[in-house]
C-alpha cells in the first residue's frame, strides 16, 4: 500500500507567537517577571540599586534580564575587583578595572540568601515552579 501525505503547518515563529512562546509573547512575559521576582532574595542589597537596575533595564518579555548597575557583574561572579595601578577597590580617576582571586563578602543582613551566581541559585530552587506557571498559561489558564 503506498499514499502521499502532505501536511501544511504554519512557520515556527508564527506557531509560538500564536501560542504566547515567542519575544513579547504572554508567557515569555511570565518567565521575566517570574525570575525577577524569584532573584530578588538572593540579589546583593545594600540600597537596593542593584535590583532596581534589573527592573529598569529588563524589558519584560525579551527574554533578557539586564543589570544596569557598575557593579553587578563583580557581585554576580562574587569577586573582588580593584583598580590598577594603584591596587585600590576606589578609584575617584579611573583606572584599569581587574578581577581578583579574592572572594567578595556580600551583606546579608537585608537577603539573607544574597550571594555569587544568584540567577543560577535562584533557578535551582524555583525553576519548577516557573515552568509549572508557564505550563498553566499555555493551557489557557492564569
Amino acid at each position: 500500500m503506498q499514499f502521499d501525505a502532505h501536511l501544511d503547518m504554519k512557520p515556527t515563529a508564527e506557531m509560538l507567537k500564536s501560542h504566547g512562546l515567542g519575544k513579547y509573547g504572554e508567557i515569555q512575559k511570565y518567565i521575566d517577571s517570574e525570575c525577577l521576582r524569584v532573584m530578588s532574595p538572593y540579589t546583593p542589597m545594600l540600597s537596593g540599586m542593584m535590583e532596581k537596575s534589573a527592573e529598569a533595564g529588563t524589558v519584560i518579555g525579551s527574554g533578557v534580564i539586564e543589570y544596569n548597575s557598575p557593579s553587578a557583574r563583580f557581585h554576580f561572579y562574587g569577586k573582588v575587583m580593584i583598580y590598577e595601578p594603584t591596587g585600590s577597590t576606589w578609584a575617584p580617576f579611573g583606572g584599569k578595572k581587574v578581577v581578583t582571586d579574592r572572594n567578595l563578602v556580600h551583606n546579608t543582613s537585608k537577603h539573607p540568601k544574597a550571594g555569587p551566581y544568584w540567577f543560577d541559585r535562584a533557578m535551582q530552587d524555583h525553576k519548577e515552579e516557573i515552568l509549572e506557571g508557564a505550563q498553566k498559561i499555555a493551557r489557557g489558564g492564569k
